[in-house]
C-alpha cells in the first residue's frame, strides 16, 4: 500500500476524490418530501407515511416511550430498563428542523478518552506511544476538498452530542449510497446504556470554514450545505453494545457503526446529493506494512470549537487495550474530542482512497488517537446494512 503522506499532503483529499466524483455541489438539494422516517424493520414496499408512522409509534409504546413525547423531544426515558438497547430496537424519528444551526453548534463531544496510566504497558502487542501530529485545517471549500467527511449531531442523557462520521458507497445500490460510517460510541452507549435519539448527519458541515462569530446570524444552507440527513437504520458491533463504555473499555477494539441515512426534506441519494463516497477496506495488511494512514474530523475539546474541519496524517503504529481484543491502529494527533467518528483514509495502488478505521479513543490530554482495526465483523455489520436497503 502506498502512503498517503505524500499525495495528500500536497494535495488535500480533493485531488483523489476527483478521480471518483460524481459532481453534485451544494446548491443541487432536491425538493420537500415526507417528515416521517421508518420504523425498526424499514418501510415495507409500498407502505405509505401514515403505516410507517402507525407502526413507529407501536414500536415506541412497546418499550414504555410516549410517541407524542418522543416526536416533540420532552422524553425523560433515559435510565437502562426503559432505554432501547438491543440491535432490533433503533429507532430515530425524523423531527423536522430540530438540528437548527445554533442547537448544531451547541452540540458536545462524547469522545471516550483514557486518563494517563489507563495503559497497562504492553497488553497485547502496543507500539510506543506515536510522537504528536499537529492537526491541519482543511481547505474550503469542504464540499471540493473533502466532500464524503461531516458531523453526527445526537441527543444523549448529557444534551446534544456531536461526532464525525464518512459517506461510504453502498455494493448493493452503486452509485447511490445512503451508507455514513462512524464510531460506535457515536450512536450506542455501550454496556451501561442504549440508542442515542434524534440521530442525523450533515455532510460537509460549515463548508466555508467560517469562525463562531462570522455564523453569529448564519443561514441553514451556510452550516449544512446539503442539508440535514436522517438515520432511519443503524448497526453497530454487538462487542461495543455489550462491553463498550466511557473511556472504550473492551468494546473499543469493535468500536464501529454504519448509518443508513435520509434527507429531512427529500431528494436524491446522499452520493448522488455529495457526489462521491468511499470504498471500505477490511483487508489492510499489518501495521509495518502501511505507510501512512490519514484521520480526517471536527475537533469540538479545547483548544478547537467543532467548527472546522481537520485532519491528521501519519504512520500508524498498533495499541492493545484489553486482553484477547483485536490490537487497534494508532497515530499521532492533536485533534480532541468531536473527532470522534471521523474516518481514517489509505490509499491504494493507483491512488484510490479507502476508508480503513475510524476514530475511537485517545487521551485526554490529546497527541494521538486510536481507531479500530476493520475485520470480519466490520465487513459483515457492512454488508448486512447493504443487503437490509438493497434496491432502496
Amino acid at each position: 500500500m502506498r502512503s498517503i503522506r505524500p499525495l495528500l499532503a500536497a494535495t488535500g483529499m480533493a485531488a483523489i476524490l476527483a478521480l471518483t466524483a460524481t459532481g453534485c455541489g451544494p446548491e443541487d438539494d432536491g425538493a420537500a418530501g415526507p417528515a416521517v422516517s421508518s420504523p425498526a424493520t424499514g418501510p415495507a414496499d409500498g407502505q405509505d407515511g401514515a403505516e410507517i408512522a402507525a407502526d413507529l409509534a407501536e414500536a415506541l409504546k412497546k418499550h414504555g416511550v410516549d410517541p407524542e413525547k418522543w416526536k416533540n423531544g420532552e422524553w425523560k426515558n433515559w435510565d437502562k430498563d426503559t432505554w432501547l438497547r438491543e440491535a432490533k430496537d433503533f429507532v430515530n424519528p425524523v423531527i423536522e428542523g430540530m438540528w437548527k444551526p445554533e442547537r448544531m453548534k451547541s452540540a458536545k463531544s462524547p469522545t471516550k478518552t483514557l486518563a494517563a496510566g489507563d495503559l497497562s504497558g504492553d497488553q497485547g502487542v502496543t507500539d510506543p506511544e506515536p510522537r504528536p501530529v499537529q492537526a491541519e485545517a482543511e481547505k474550503t471549500p469542504y464540499h471540493q476538498n473533502a466532500a464524503p467527511v461531516g458531523k453526527v449531531f445526537f441527543d444523549a442523557p448529557e444534551g446534544s452530542m456531536v461526532c464525525s462520521a464518512t459517506v461510504i458507497k453502498d455494493p448493493k445500490n452503486p452509485g447511490k449510497s445512503n451508507l455514513v460510517w462512524t464510531a460506535g460510541h457515536c450512536v450506542h452507549a455501550g454496556r451501561e446504556g442504549g440508542w442515542y435519539r434524534n440521530l442525523a448527519f450533515v455532510p460537509a458541515y460549515n463548508d466555508l470554514g467560517k469562525s463562531a462569530a462570522a455564523l453569529e446570524n448564519a443561514q441553514p444552507q451556510e452550516i449544512a450545505p446539503y442539508g440535514v440527513y436522517w438515520a432511519d437504520w443503524v448497526s453497530t458491533s454487538g462487542e461495543w453494545i455489550g462491553e463498550g463504555g466511557p473511556t472504550g473499555g473492551a468494546g473499543a477494539a469493535y468500536d464501529y457503526a454504519v448509518m443508513h441515512v435520509k434527507p429531512e426534506n427529500g431528494g436524491t441519494s446522499l452520493e448522488e446529493t455529495v457526489g462521491v463516497a468511499l470504498d471500505v477496506d477490511f483487508d489492510l495488511p499489518e501495521a509495518a506494512s502501511v505507510e501512512g494512514m490519514g484521520a480526517w474530523g471536527y475537533p469540538a475539546a479545547p483548544p478547537y470549537d467543532g467548527l472546522i474541519m481537520h485532519k491528521c496524517l501519519d504512520k500508524p503504529g498498533r495499541l492493545s487495550v484489553s486482553p484477547g481484543t483485536p490490537t487497534m491502529w494508532r497515530i499521532g494527533c492533536t485533534m480532541t474530542g468531536g473527532s470522534s467518528g471521523g474516518g481514517w483514509f489509505a490509499t491504494q495502488p493507483g491512488g484510490r482512497l479507502v476508508l480503513v478505521s475510524n476514530t475511537s479513543i485517545g487521551p485526554v490530554t490529546s497527541g494521538w488517537l486510536a481507531g479500530p482495526r476493520l475485520g470480519a465483523g466490520a465487513e459483515e455489520i457492512y454488508t448486512a446494512m447493504s443487503d437490509k436497503f438493497a434496491g432502496r
